[in-house]
């Protein structure tokens, strides 16, 4: 590669072309600045319809579900790793650089920055779906990765989330989930929690996980109930509003020992994930 500079890492091998940057504040790299910056990235990524996929193995799953790539932001000793990479400019910089472009240590090396899909309708996803998840006030971008991985994982059809909900697409959720992100349909609901309506219309018992003492442990629901499941979710502490409550069908729990009354809102998701579809399971 002529022109590389004088003591940054070589490239061996055949890799796309290449555009080194050796200034952090390059305006090529404005998708990727401040990555940390919480408030800074929720103004600016979905108004300029993007978001951030970090790590290889994650930015490739958005490659195939259909993203297309903005630019790629790349650590230079590992540019051979992308070299089947096509369709946007590949930028490469020492690990200084990016950390000081990004405002962490890029340990994984690997970034994309991606154009965002029109978001579906919540008519769109529930129309192919047998068992769908429903957030209400998640606002937890670790949380809300984990959820969609374990509803990737355990026969969950789609997502539904409440206005208040995190950004599934924000890189640490993205991240938590592994791209699995990509991998399930997901809308927002509104009005909340009125809309809820729209998803028994669609013919789904619509579930809400409470840990309230008359709720019906999740073994314990009929096979017409288990049917076409909505599951209704909470928030960590506060779990779901009694508007929510009264809007759902049957109230539900996973029976617990030792007196323990709750769970993470992402580990309760799976559990009951599992339950809902074991019987489509091949053991």
């Amino acid at each position: 590669m002529d022109g590389w500079p004088a003591g940054a890492p070589r490239i061996i091998g055949p890799v796309p072309d290449v555009q080194l940057i050796t200034d952090p504040d390059d305006e090529r790299l404005g998708d990727y600045r401040a990555l940390t910056d919480l408030e800074l990235r929720t103004r600016w990524e979905p108004p300029n319809g993007l978001f951030i996929a970090e790590g290889e193995l994650v930015l490739r799953r958005a490659l195939r579900a259909g993203y297309r790539p903005r630019s790629y932001l790349i650590d230079a000793k590992r540019v051979a790793q992308i070299e089947d990479l096509e369709d946007a400019p590949i930028y490469a910089a020492t690990p200084d650089v990016l950390e000081r472009a990004t405002g962490f240590h890029v340990h994984r090396g690997v970034l994309g920055s991606f154009h965002r899909s029109p978001l579906l309708g919540a008519d769109e996803v529930l129309a192919g779906a047998r068992r769908v998840a429903i957030l209400e006030d998640v606002n937890n971008h670790t949380n809300i990765g984990a959820v969609f991985r374990g509803a990737a994982a355990l026969g969950i059809d789609a997502v539904l989330l409440s206005p208040t909900c995190a950004d599934p697409l924000y890189r640490r959720s993205v991240r938590v989930s592994m791209g699995e992100v990509f991998a399930v349909p997901y809308a927002r609901l509104e009005p909340w929690p009125d809309a809820l309506h729209q998803v028994r219309e669609a013919g789904f018992t619509v579930l809400a996980m409470t840990p309230a003492p008359d709720a019906v442990a999740m073994q314990r629901l009929t096979p017409e109930q288990r049917k076409r499941a909505a599951l209704l979710l909470g928030a960590e502490g506060p779990g779901l509003s009694r508007h929510a409550l009264a809007a759902s069908d049957v109230p539900v729990k996973i029976p617990m020992r030792r007196n323990v009354d709750s769970l993470n809102v992402a580990a309760a998701a799976a559990v009951a994930f599992w339950e809902l579809g074991r019987d489509d399971l091949e053991i």
